[in-house]
């Protein structure tokens, strides 16, 4: 099936099939699950199994479309931060001559085939601006050529409707017709006379209609959790509090090239504040076993894949306030706590 008319999923399906066996073990057995936090059960669970059965042909055609998503976000990492790096200000949308460009690049830079193949299909998987110059690329170089899915693998298509049985939609049409006669009956409920001796107080009406309820699902933002002293100094309700802001952020050690630098300007997430400073989970490029992916990176317009420590640090709080990037939502709180 033509790359332009296959679905994103099936693109990154197809990727893993292409990419060797080697690098997607060893990048998923560089994987430390004891130390990555909130890995859902469709993710977590089959990537466990492919650890274990070593069966990558199996995994891309019928694994959960979420779990081939983060198992090759995990081999793209590193080598799109570079071709990011490569395109500049042509970043986040390239057309198709930058984009091949940059992916020449760094290709000669020593990132192998497998590795471009796997940043070019996963961007087409995450629908970044470019998808559609990264669906040419696949297409048209000889070196990106995917394989087709097996026949029985999980596969969709952008252009051919989905088909459904006569039988099934005719189940499907009575089904619905059962539940709208179930909601046209009012259910009654008759008022019997009381065994009791003594009289009782009539009932205005015999029978009771039956309320529907309905209820909204508001999602509510999760408890950060403190220290008796962390509470004392700072104020967990902060209008800071969700906030990424710049603020300096000390080293966690002394960089022997550079002694004289013991700080850096580099966005954070605001957990707490006062007005004589913050408390803040760090924002880097670079990932590490405290950090995890700030999946919110691109949205707040972050020039990187980025990662959120887990440490948290007191950073002061400029006289003139902190430079805001932008506030997180609830569920992107959520996801991080």
């Amino acid at each position: 099936m033509s790359l332009t008319t296959s679905s994103p999923g099936d693109v990154m399906r197809r990727a893993l099939l292409r990419i060797d066996d080697g690098l997607i073990l060893g990048a998923l057995d560089g994987l430390n699950f004891k130390a990555t936090t909130k890995v859902s059960a469709v993710v977590g669970m089959p990537l466990r199994s492919l650890q274990q059965k070593r069966e990558v042909a199996s995994f891309a055609a019928g694994a959960p479309l979420a779990a081939v998503r983060a198992l090759l976000e995990l081999i793209a990492l590193e080598p799109l931060e570079k071709i990011v790096d490569q395109l500049g200000d042509h970043a986040v949308s390239p057309n198709l001559e930058q984009l091949g460009e940059a992916v020449d690049h760094v290709l000669l830079d020593g990132t192998s085939v497998d590795e471009a193949v796997a940043v070019l299909a996963f961007a087409v998987g995450e629908e970044f601006p470019a998808a559609a110059q990264c669906r040419r690329l696949l297409e048209e170089r000889p070196e990106f050529t995917l394989p087709s899915l097996p026949e029985g693998a999980s596969s969709s298509s952008l252009l051919v409707p989905k088909v459904v049985d006569d039988e099934v939609r005719e189940q499907r049409r009575r089904r619905r017709e059962q539940e709208k006669r179930k909601k046209s009956t009012t259910t009654l409920r008759v008022v019997r006379p009381s065994k009791s001796k003594r009289a009782e107080k009539p009932h205005a009406t015999s029978t009771t209609a039956v309320a529907e309820v309905h209820t909204v699902t508001e999602i509510v933002r999760r408890r950060f959790i403190f220290t008796p002293g962390e509470l004392d100094a700072y104020d967990p309700a902060h209008p800071l509090v969700g906030w990424v802001v710049l603020a300096d952020v000390p080293f966690d050690a002394v960089d022997p090239l550079i002694p004289e630098q013991r700080s850096k300007i580099r966005p954070v997430l605001v957990v707490a504040a006062s007005p004589a400073g913050m408390l803040v989970l760090g924002i880097y490029s670079n990932p590490s076993p405290t950090r995890v992916l700030f999946q919110p990176w691109r949205r707040l317009g972050l020039a990187h894949v980025s990662f959120i420590a887990t440490d948290r640090v007191s950073v002061p709080l400029a006289l003139d306030g902190a430079e805001r990037i932008g506030r997180l939502s609830d569920e992107e709180w959520n996801s991080l706590f």
